[in-house]
Order: structure tokens, then sequence, then C-alpha cells
């Protein structure tokens, strides 16, 4: 055995269950803990911490699942950084991993996590060198750097203990809890804004006191905000729902059959997460190097992007643009852009999560295989099965990624309350976590069907 493999089973792990199957109150304790510790941890301010640059970037918190200024300020950045140039790395054939055996996936996911601690260190010594948290007078910067670090890890830990112990991953529970989290506070907070004292934070007390006050303009911006952020809800609902169904028949009980769904969004929320991520990152680091007066990236107007790279990859809020005239076609051009940005990246990491995450056709014939399925008509063969899964998980791994990139950017133009990416990382995320406990509810209550469905 290598040294590279002999370093991947001896770095620290969560230890997996020792049985094979963790019963539905098990799972659902232990994701209800991993929770409530990440909101403890939110809470928990860094010692020492002077100056905060990043509080007013709430809504890249909110995908991040970070809480700026916390311990856990790094939020999932480092695992999901870890995620993309990996997956980019494999995908241009730099580094190859057998994905299809379980020791290339055993070794693509021990590489992941090395790389993840890697980016802990470096986001935590980039956060403070640059200006991002500053330590108070007589404090050493290797104070906030050492905290930064301990909450990076935490974070970690907390998401392979829920992928091993509880429901779906920390890294959507923890996108999902902030995501909900803000939208509540944007619709009902009557406390006034930290930015702007003289009105409430919320969008339903700005609206009261806007109109008690005859400023129906203010008024009808929120009310806008709240119809879109309604909307972008019951779309994204909506497109969740849509699947192809595949008729197989099980080959030992005949006569029975089973339609095997896919979903039009077959990648599902990862493509979002890893392009949300990315371009919050890169906003993270513009306004760190103009800390520094270093604008690369571009520069900032209080929390809005102004110029640059950041300003092109940012999303104006259309509809606003529109209510109070100032629509421009400057503003077409950097929407148009988002677009293009958030469709591309999208439909790219589809791609890869596909193979990475073993959804490709091959390892779904093997599945069904081992679930005693069959397509009707053929001989019991996974090569059959496989060429069957081809026509139809191509087409939906691309279809996919353009059309779930195309949602999130277009409803993050609508203004909506809590983004219109966060909206819906917060509903497919919900939606996948609520399939897993009804699939998980439905083999508790009856044992028997473990032998004819995969889990």
């Amino acid at each position: 055995m290598s040294f590279y493999d002999n370093l991947i089973n001896n770095f620290p792990q969560v230890k997996p269950p020792s049985q094979k199957k963790l019963g539905f109150n098990e799972k659902l304790k232990w994701t209800g803990v991993i929770l409530g510790l990440y909101f403890l941890l939110t809470l928990i301010p860094l010692y020492g911490l002077g100056e905060n640059a990043l509080e007013q970037f709430r809504f890249l918190s909110m995908i991040l699942g970070a809480s700026f200024g916390s311990i856990v300020s790094l939020g999932i950045g480092p695992i999901v950084t870890a995620s993309i140039v990996l997956q980019l790395l494999n995908g241009s054939g730099i580094v190859n991993f057998e994905l299809t055996k379980p020791d290339g996936r055993r070794r693509f996911q021990g590489t992941q996590k090395i790389l993840a601690v890697f980016f802990i260190v470096i986001e935590a010594i980039i956060f403070v060198v640059m200006g991002g948290l500053r330590p108070e007078v007589g404090i050493s910067s290797s104070v906030l750097i050492f905290q930064l670090i301990l909450g990076g890890l935490f974070i970690l830990f907390m998401d392979e203990i829920v992928s091993k112990y509880g429901f779906g991953s920390g890294v959507g529970l923890f996108i999902a809890a902030g995501v909900s989290q803000e939208i509540v506070i944007q619709l009902f907070n009557p406390l006034p804004s930290p930015f702007n004292p003289d009105v409430p934070s919320g969008a339903i007390p700005v609206i009261i006191t806007s109109l008690g006050a005859g400023e129906t303009m203010i008024a009808s911006i929120q009310v806008m905000a709240i119809i879109a952020t309604i909307a972008v809800f019951a779309f994204v609902v909506f497109v969740q729902a849509m699947k192809v169904e595949i008729p197989l028949s099980f080959g030992r009980v005949k006569g029975h059959g089973v339609r095997w769904p896919l979903n039009f969004l077959y990648a599902s929320v990862i493509p979002v997460i890893l392009v949300s991520a990315l371009i919050a990152n890169i906003q993270l680091l513009a306004r760190l190097f103009e800390n520094m007066n270093m604008p690369i990236f571009g520069t900032f107007d209080g929390e809005i992007p102004s110029s640059g790279l950041v300003f092109w990859f940012s999303s104006p809020n259309v509809l606003e643009e529109i209510v109070i005239g100032t629509f421009s076609l400057t503003i077409l051009g950097q929407a148009l852009t988002y677009i293009v940005v958030f469709v591309l990246g999208a439909t790219v990491f589809s791609i890869f999560w596909v193979q990475t995450a073993g959804l490709d056709a091959g390892s779904q014939a093997k599945q069904m295989m081992a679930s005693g399925l069959q397509v009707p008509g053929f001989r019991r063969d996974q090569r059959v099965l496989e060429r069957l899964l081809k026509r139809y998980i191509g087409p939906l791994t691309v279809m996919g990624g353009i059309s779930i990139g195309l949602l999130a950017s277009v409803a993050d133009l609508t203004g909506a309350i809590g983004t219109g990416t966060g909206i819906l990382l917060a509903v497919m995320i919900i939606y996948k976590i609520y399939e897993e406990i009804a699939k998980q509810h439905m083999y508790d209550m009856n044992p028997m069907m473990r032998k004819f469905m995969a889990d």
C-alpha cells in the first residue's frame, strides 16, 4: 500500500455506524443534534475580534452556511472549494480517479477531505491577513486564525456525521438552516437595520410603516419582493417534482414491475451549491483585495459591487430597477452575464457531479441489478440496463444543469427575499431530506422492502 493510501486510511474521520442500516429515530436524533450544535456555534463570537469587514455580506453567508464574526465564519466554503477543485482536476484528466471502483471513490473522498482541511487553513489565514476579520489591539492574528481553523474543522466533521448518521448531508443542512433563518428575519424582523437605522429590517414591518408615512414606492418594492419570493418558491417546488419514469420488472417476481424515477434535475441541488459558493468566494476575495487597496477583482459601493469582474458576476435586482425607473442597458448586460455564468457553471458541475457521485449509467445499472430489476422483455444483463439508462441520464444531466442554472439565476434577478438561489437551495435540500425521511419510514414499517429496493 502506498504512502498516500496510508495517509487517507489514517486521516481523522468519523467512525461509520456499526449496523448496516440505521433506524429512523436514530437518524432523526443525529440530524437534530448537529443542527442544534450548528446554530449554537453561529452564536459563539470570535475572541479578540475587532473590525468585521465581512458583516455586510449576509447574503453570501447564507450560501456559504457561515456566520461572519462567529467561530464558523468559514462555513462550508472550504468543503465546497475542495470539491470544485478536485472535480475540475479529475474532469480535465490532470488527476485520475477510477470512480467506477470502490477504491477509486475512496481515494477521491479521502483526497477531497485532505483538500478541505488545506483550504480551511488557507481561508482562515486569508480572512485575517487580508483584513476581512481584524483582531483587537493587543490580540495576535494567530488567535483569530486558530479559532477559524477550529470552527472549520467542526463544520467538516459535523458534515461527515450527518452524511453517515443522519438525513442528507451537513453541507445541505447548514445551507437550508441559514436560508430559512434569513427568510424569517427578512420578512418579520421589526428591529432597525444596522445599515439603515431609520427603517425596520423586515419586509412586512417596512410595508406597514411606509404605507403609514405615505411612501408608496418603498411599500411597492417590498410587496414585489414578497410576491417574487412566493412565485420562486412555488416554481421550484413544481420543477423539483418533475421526473422521468423508466418501466422495469422484478426478475424474481413474475408479473410485477416498478417505475424507476429519474429526476429532471438529475444532479439535484449540488451544481447550484458549487456555482454559488464559487461566486461567493470571488466576491469575498474582491472585498479583501479592495481592503488592501488592490481591487483586482473590482470594487464595491457599500455592500453592492460597482465595477470589475465582481460587478458582472453579481445579480442586479431587475424588478426593483424597473419599479423605480432606473433600468438601463448596463443593468441588462449585467443580468445576462450573470445568467450565462450561472448556466455554464451549473452545467459543467452537473456533468462532473454525476460522474463523481456514482450517478452515472453504469453505477445506476449495477444498483438496479442488485435490487433484482431488469428491462422488461430482455434478459437480465447489466449491459442492457446501462444502454437504456445512457439514453436518459446523459440528456437529463445536461438539461437539468442548464435548467437549474437558469432557474437560480433568474430567481436571483427578481430580488426575492432570501435571494432566489437561497430559496431554490433551501426548497430542494428540504425536499431531498423529506424524500430520505419518507424512504426510511417506509423501510422501517416494511422491512421486506429492503429485499426489493436499494437504499
